[in-house]
């Protein structure tokens, strides 16, 4: 077994040349036997093998620092700085993460969990390291997925000011967690298929560098050149136009080209974007059988049977169509259904607008992820009262996913704010009837409910919601007991 080599980080780099693309089939079997018995993010680690494989071959670890955005994508980074152990307790109470934690490992210099983070983190170090004088390597790896999110595009414009190298890796994939949308993934479409542009730039680049004596340096000053072939060819450049020099695109299961680039990538003087295609996995794992319906499986069914009936009701998710349950009214009423991508801020303000031209949006999210848009609830919904429904999906303890996921702050972010009315079902029907409640109601209005199977008792004590009323499940003496949502169960 030549997984069995890794003990510590770097130990890749001993490795046989020819024994790398053994090493990553056995990452990858390993990666199917332990997710399918703890759980975990299968298909994004194992498309991103070769890729991580790649970087810690062309860089040195924890000198370096290489930041994972999201960081779902980081179970082969972890095995190969030495947690191969820790796998089989791979996100269980004081095992093993599933995402970057420092705590955790030197090799992980930057928690994360959220998206679109990874550029400003990375451009921090850089610039850290100006400062300090230090001489480290910054890598932040990005998906394309992630470059929905307005975040990484507020860190492009200032990195274009770097004096110094930083590399942001784009792992392009075509996938988020549910298909990519919007006019980010039709441009890297654009750049992945453009052969006319690929041909046409190793032609030259073959070309120059058969001219003895000059021609190695020709290349290598146009490189370096932001109106290089690359302007020539595709006008209007978006990362070089923002003042990145864009390497790529190359083979995400290629390592040796991708380590040759990542080297050049670190002798550029300023920020460098290097373009990686990678292919998805598409490995399903066996999935046990659900008995009960989840709070997921309510929401969906009553977003389908309120499409239906009011033709007002408009449904938005940031990059979640699946997750939260609105792929059967996508599917439905397509004309009615908006996926925005990673962009939470940006889904909330957009539901402000649909709101104030007399629609009824109803934004579905996970509750760690509205944290995201908390000034966009208070400055574009609340203030002006607008009729906005927040479907808040697991919300509460979620348990194996760690602390950047749990959405335990939902209640105390929210029910500070003006006008803002929150609901909490204790049981499957209580949900049905508050969505259509809140469809109903007039201004800004949030339904929390929690992950997991719902509960299916108390059906008796399903009376008409009435405004700010609580309602008696059993009297007893000497004892008050108060209970708010999941609390109930």
């Amino acid at each position: 077994m030549v997984l069995e080599k890794i003990e510590h980080e770097n130990d890749i780099k001993r490795i046989n040349k020819n024994e790398l693309p053994i090493l990553a089939e056995e990452i990858r079997s390993f990666l199917i036997d332990k997710i399918s018995k703890t759980g975990g993010h299968l298909a994004s680690n194992l498309g991103v093998v070769e890729l991580t494989m790649a970087l810690h071959l062309a860089f040195d670890l924890p000198e370096d620092k290489i930041i994972w955005d999201v960081g779902h994508q980081s179970y082969t980074h972890k095995l190969l700085t030495g947690r191969k152990a820790g796998f089989d307790e791979l996100r269980k109470y004081g095992g093993m993460s599933g995402f970057p934690k420092r705590h955790e490992s030197d090799c992980d210099c930057f928690d994360t969990g959220h998206s679109s983070t990874s550029i400003s983190a990375g451009l921090g170090y850089a610039m850290a390291r100006e400062i300090t004088g230090e001489k480290y390597k910054v890598i932040s790896v990005i998906g394309d997925g992630a470059l929905t999110g307005g975040m990484a595009y507020e860190a492009l414009n200032n990195a274009s000011k770097l004096k110094s190298n930083l590399i942001i890796v784009l792992n392009d994939n075509k996938m988020s967690i549910s298909e990519n949308v919007g006019g980010v993934s039709r441009y890297l479409s654009g750049l992945r298929t453009a052969e006319s542009y690929q041909g046409l730039k190793n032609g030259i680049t073959n070309s120059l560098n058969s001219i003895p004596k000059y021609g190695e340096r020709i290349v290598e000053k146009i490189r370096k050149t932001k109106n290089g072939i690359k302007q020539l060819v595709i006008p209007g450049m978006l990362f070089e136009n923002m003042g990145i020099l864009y390497l790529g695109p190359v083979d995400g299961h290629n390592i040796p080209a991708m380590v040759k680039l990542f080297k050049e990538a670190s002798k550029v003087e300023g920020p460098v974007l290097v373009h990686v295609i990678t292919a998805v996995s598409y490995t399903h794992l066996p999935l046990v059988k659900r008995v009960k319906a989840n709070y997921t499986d309510i929401f969906s069914t009553v977003m389908r049977k309120l499409g239906d009936r009011d033709e007002k009701v408009v449904a938005i998710t940031a990059a979640m169509a699946d997750g939260t349950g609105l792929k059967r009214f996508r599917n439905m009423f397509p004309e009615r259904f908006f996926d925005v991508g990673i962009a939470e801020e940006h889904a909330v303000t957009f539901a402000a607008g649909l709101a104030a031209a007399g629609l009824k949006p109803i934004v579905a999210v996970y509750s760690s992820f509205l944290q995201r848009a908390y000034d966009q609830i208070l400055h574009d919904v609340c203030i002006q009262e607008l009729h906005v429904v927040f479907a808040i999906d697991r919300a509460g303890l979620v348990g194996s996913d760690g602390e950047t996921h749990q959405g335990i702050f939902d209640l105390s972010y929210l029910s500070c704010l003006p006008n803002m009315t929150i609901l909490a079902p204790k049981n499957k029907w209580e949900l049905s009837d508050m969505i259509k409640y809140a469809v109903d109601f007039s201004g800004p209005i949030a339904v929390r409910y929690p992950r997991g199977e719902a509960f299916d008792e108390l059906k008796e004590y399903r009376a008409p919601l009435e405004y700010g009323k609580a309602e008696v499940l059993y009297e007893e003496s000497e004892i008050l007991l108060l209970a708010v949502g999941s609390m109930v169960k």
